[in-house]
């Protein structure tokens, strides 16, 4: 699923663009298929490197993109291989509540952009990430280990704490939600489970098909339980 607004973002051709925590590629790609970009996805795990990788040949291969380029490492967020100031635009989505030194990781995302330009981060929200906490012990190992819990008001000191002004804040993925609540029931490793087999169904038709019906549900329904909390914020001009 792609939590950043793409939108929102001012993207220009020869834009250096680093999705950090990468996966299995979704927002990199996404980036892709900007303009005369170049799209860094970097990750700690070698296999989800590796699907990225295979999602970006896809792309190629059926002509989804604008005509950039793409790259991949595996890299650690908390040591990025990269320049100071080398990058246009900072992507770390779903990352830093993976990561015990989180201020470090700003840190060093903050050394890698550039002055002035924009980072968005997106982390798991409060309320509905207490709840699958509470509702399963084993929720955040079967999730790569989250160890914290962000208030928004919290991810904006840490973000301002290394030189971001944020500039705008949404929640997102709200009918994933209940899905995630209803994995914590019935057992987030389980994969027998009916009733989460067919709502994961559902989800995937729905990123497939966006039906005006459910963007319009997950709009309503964002403000009250969407998963995720997006801050977006530009590095300042003093670097």
């Amino acid at each position: 699923m792609i939590t950043v607004d793409f939108k929102r973002l001012d993207i220009q051709p020869g834009y250096r663009i680093l999705d950090i925590g990468c996966g299995s590629g979704r927002h990199t790609c996404q980036a892709y298929r900007c303009d005369g970009v170049l799209a860094v996805g970097a990750d700690l795990n070698f296999d989800d490197v590796m699907a990225a990788k295979k999602q970006l040949r896809l792309h190629d291969a059926l002509g989804e993109h604008g005509n950039g380029h793409w790259a991949l490492s595996t890299a650690d967020v908390r040591s990025l291989p990269f320049k100071d100031d080398f990058f246009d635009l900072v992507i770390c989505s779903e990352v830093l509540e993976h990561i015990p030194e989180d201020q470090l990781a700003v840190r060093e995302i903050m050394r890698v952009l550039k002055p002035g330009n924009t980072l968005v981060v997106s982390v798991p929200r409060y309320l509905p990430e207490r709840i699958c906490w509470a509702l399963s012990d084993d929720y955040t190992n079967a999730n790569q280990g989250h160890v914290r819990i962000y208030k928004k008001k919290a991810l904006s000191a840490l973000l301002e704490s290394e030189g971001a002004k944020i500039w705008s804040t949404r929640h997102a993925h709200s009918l994933h939600t209940p899905y995630w609540w209803l994995k914590c029931l019935v057992g987030p490793t389980r994969e027998d489970s009916i009733p989460a087999n067919l709502y994961h169904r559902f989800l995937m038709w729905d990123i497939m098909k966006r039906p005006k019906i459910t963007r319009w549900l997950e709009d309503l329904l964002n403000p009250l339980i969407g998963k995720s909390l997006v801050v977006y914020s530009r590095k300042n001009n003093l670097g």
